[in-house]
């Protein structure tokens, strides 16, 4: 008498009888994919849009460049404001490191309107400068129209202004008239957004002599900007207040704009994290669905599993049956919710100017998820499956 042989089940067959029973019931199978799909395409688009926002600061970072330091006066110990010396700039160029320096000083009492008859009070939270003719190099600012002050402009009315103080004030045209401290000035250039030095927007700049010589200005820096090599920053930025005031350091505070702009992206990682963990929320709930799926999959095919069990088919074979049927479930949603959140960065990042940075990884990880979730779904369907009696399905 021959030796019966044990019930084999091949790969190719395993992945024929996952995919015959997804299609046997499209539509159920249609809308628990979508529900894995929405997670996964919720969590791809947040990661995506996030990236894609960072790369941009990275991209603006690095052309504007990191080794901006300012240097502004702080309070005494007797909590009194301080003034910066006159002469500090002139000592900080003389630090080797130091690239560029410059300086610019708010005057106080002055103010800048459209015209004359502008009521004082109505600021619009605009200030007025005295500014250093190395502003721009310094800062990294650019012209938007017009020209920048220069040692024949800088000792006549003559003013630039922000790009936020020119919309205010509605100037378009260089040669306009503006009226600071009771007396006409002309507009010789605007300026562009300052990414490192966002106070120069709402300010109109004039020149160190003719603020001397009509607002006794003495000379004494608000704010003074400083590049150096990038490799001497952490350097020159402990020298910076020793140098500029040796009498009292502790009176100098020492920035770097670029941290300001890095905690800002690390502000919107904080919130991607957020909304990955409402992606992942909506994640759970796919799985659910699918587990959902699975089960109604189960006891509506308890003829067809006690058939193939009486056939010689094995509890391993049923389970992984209905655990591939799950998987693939899940991983039709994967791809589905993958692509559809590659769309939705793209189509996000275009609309901003930037590019689409979305690690390859992440987008691996997302159906490598899925189809995780698929498993961990379709597990308890699938040994309930396998645990059921040929001749009680049969007599179902």
């Amino acid at each position: 008498m021959s030796e019966l042989k044990r019930s084999r089940l091949r790969a190719s067959d395993l992945l024929g009888l996952g995919f015959h029973g997804l299609r046997a019931h499209p539509m159920r199978a249609m809308l628990s994919a979508l529900g894995i799909a929405i997670g996964i395409a919720a969590m791809i688009a947040v990661i995506g849009i996030s990236t894609s926002s960072e790369a941009l600061v990275k991209e603006k970072l690095s052309a504007l460049g990191t080794n901006l330091l300012t240097a502004t006066a702080t309070d005494d110990f007797f909590g009194q404001a301080t003034e910066l010396p006159a002469d500090a700039v002139s000592r900080v160029r003389r630090i080797d490191a130091v690239e560029n320096a410059s300086w610019t000083a708010q005057l106080k009492d002055v103010n800048v309107y459209r015209n004359s008859f502008i009521a004082k009070g109505a600021t619009g939270g605009m200030t007025v400068h005295a500014a250093d003719l190395e502003l721009l190099a310094s800062t990294g600012t650019e012209l938007q129209s017009g020209a920048w002050l220069n040692e024949a402009t800088a000792k006549y009315p003559s003013a630039v202004l922000g790009a936020t103080t020119a919309e205010r004030l509605g100037i378009r045209t260089i040669g306009s008239q503006v009226w600071i401290g009771g007396v006409q000035f002309t507009v010789v250039g605007i300026l562009k957004p300052s990414p490192l030095a966002p106070e120069l927007d709402t300010t109109a700049l004039i020149g160190a002599p003719i603020a001397t010589e009509l607002f006794a200005f003495n000379g004494s820096p608000t704010v003074i900007y400083e590049r150096s090599a990038e490799e001497s920053v952490a350097d020159v930025r402990t020298l910076l207040p020793a140098t500029i005031n040796p009498q009292s350091p502790n009176e100098v505070g020492v920035s770097r704009p670029s941290d300001a702009l890095a905690a800002k992206n690390t502000v919107d990682q904080a919130f991607t994290g957020l909304l990955v963990g409402v992606g992942s929320i909506a994640l759970l709930v796919g799985g659910i669905g699918v587990a959902n799926t699975m089960v109604i999959s189960v006891l509506e095919r308890r003829r067809e599993i006690g058939l193939r069990r009486s056939l010689g088919a094995t509890r391993g074979h049923i389970r992984s049956q209905f655990l591939v049927e799950a998987i693939l479930l899940a991983a039709y949603g994967g791809l589905a919710g993958t692509l559809l959140g590659w769309g939705i960065t793209a189509v996000v990042a275009q609309g901003n100017g930037w590019l689409v940075a979305i690690p390859p990884g992440v987008l691996l990880a997302g159906v490598g998820v899925t189809m995780l979730v698929g498993a961990v779904a379709g597990m308890l369907p699938a040994i309930r499956a396998a645990h059921t009696s040929p001749t009680a399905a049969l007599g179902a």
